[in-house]
């Protein structure tokens, strides 16, 4: 397995075998990350395919003085940061995610369920995940990449503070902030 150093070097030179071996390694978490910061599947994807265009597009002006996983997701959270710019402007899209309505006045969702597990079991892990999902969607920009950066994804908080380009201290009280903004938010849920 190569280092990203010499994908970077090997993708310089318009090797596109080293540019697909950075995006088959790194498409996941900017997606997850991308996923989680918009809510959004299909801005997900978009926004994923549209951060290694960019990577792509400015390999030339890549400096080392950051690892490849900070660039890539700097250039993630400017493009969510766009995205919400652009969504505040023309308002929320409907979902083809979303349950689908039928004639009974029952939804119909999309999803196929886990015969390993109990309908219980299944139900409380969806209802919780969903909880904690929202709760995630609430928090500010600021505090939401943070978590999503350091709880999620597992990046130390030195890379979360190269990534959104502030002081360390800032970042780790955004995660403290966080937590307590999760915390209280779930707490309804968790005491029920």
């Amino acid at each position: 397995m190569q280092t990203d150093a010499a994908l970077i070097a090997r993708c310089q030179k318009a090797d596109v075998a080293a540019f697909n071996e950075i995006v088959g390694r790194y498409k996941g978490k900017i997606y997850s990350y991308i996923y989680r910061m918009t809510g959004s599947a299909e801005d997900a994807e978009d926004l994923t395919q549209e951060v290694f265009v960019k990577m792509y597009t400015n390999i030339h002006s890549f400096r080392a003085e950051a690892s490849l996983s900070t660039w890539l997701f700097r250039i993630a959270g400017n493009l969510c940061v766009d995205a919400f710019r652009r969504k505040k402007t023309r308002g929320t899209p409907l979902s083809l995610d979303a349950p689908l309505d039928s004639s009974d006045d029952e939804s119909t969702g999309r999803e196929i369920a886990d015969s390993d597990l109990a309908p219980e079991t299944l139900l409380g892990r969806k209802e919780l995940a969903g909880y904690i999902e929202a709760a995630i969607a609430k928090l500010p920009p600021k505090l939401r990449s943070a978590i999503v950066l350091h709880d999620v994804e597992g990046l130390p908080d030195e890379e979360i503070a190269e990534v959104e380009k502030v002081p360390l201290g800032t970042i780790k009280s955004r995660i403290f902030n966080g937590r307590v903004a999760l915390r209280e938010s779930l707490r309804p849920y968790l005491e029920a």
